[in-house]
């Protein structure tokens, strides 16, 4: 039997009319869809009535599914003809281990796609009303984990070099975060927002500043998953805030 296709699909941030094109045909097209936790489930009810749905989700500390075991699964039911769907939240190549599992599917003379999806560090803060590029406030951006599989993040190249720094992953190091940059040149009273579950209805905005941040994410009880921006552009938020959580519970059936 020939080998089959796998699709490497980003989903988008949450709001599921953010999938592209291309990954809502992946979705409709696919035999097997291997998909995480922070998809739109929504999206899932595209799917063939026939496609099996294995859920891969991990949560910090805790994986249902260990990354290899994922790798196994593409890797079989590629070779057993079918068309795979691996659906990622935001983009796969943003913290997304989308090179990895590609990495391991071309090892094994699979064929693959990379469908691009929008990524949370840009769409979440748009949500919020926060650009992260503005020709007054912002001419670069940085996009930074909060945390390393090794070695740490070099902060001190970042604090004072880049005007917006979006930051993934990184509310458990919140403080160590804010402690960095201030360390590394980055002044106390600079604009910070978390925004936790960015694009759903779900999503809300705490903002601050380095000084202060850590106290108000604490006394609001904001959890992951949230986007962490900081810089001039969050001065913005109060300005440009356009989304509603009335706007989040509009049903529109996508047309594809």
């Amino acid at each position: 039997m020939n080998n089959g296709k796998v699709y490497i699909v980003g989903a988008g941030p949450g709001d599921p009319e953010l999938i592209t094109v291309k990954g809502l045909r992946a979705i409709q097209e696919a035999d097997v869809i291997l998909y995480d936790r922070l998809i739109n489930n929504d999206l899932l009810g595209y799917a063939k009535r026939s496609a099996e749905l294995i859920y891969c989700g991990k949560l910090p500390n805790y994986y249902p599914l260990q990354q290899e075991t994922i790798h196994k699964f593409l890797i079989k039911y590629a070779k057993n003809g079918n068309v795979v769907t691996r659906l990622k939240g935001g983009d796969p190549f943003v913290f997304g281990r989308g090179a990895e599992e590609a990495e391991v599917l071309q090892a094994h003379n699979i064929s693959f796609e990379i469908v691009p999806g929008i990524t949370a560090g840009i769409a979440a803060p748009a949500y919020a009303g926060i650009p992260v590029t503005h020709r007054q406030y912002s001419g670069s951006v940085a996009i930074v984990t909060g945390h390393r599989q090794s070695g740490e993040v070099q902060w001190e190249n970042i604090a004072k070099g880049i005007d917006t720094i979006v930051i993934y992953m990184g509310m458990r190091n919140l403080a160590h975060i804010c402690e960095q940059l201030v360390t590394h040149g980055r002044g106390k009273q600079t604009p910070v927002a978390i925004i936790h579950w960015g694009t759903k209805k779900e999503q809300r905005t705490v903002t601050g500043t380095l000084s202060d941040i850590v106290e108000k994410v604490s006394t609001e009880n904001v959890t992951n998953p949230a986007i962490i921006v900081i810089g001039e552009v969050v001065k913005l938020n109060n300005k440009l805030s356009w989304y509603q959580h009335e706007l989040a519970n509009i049903d529109l059936p996508l047309i594809i």
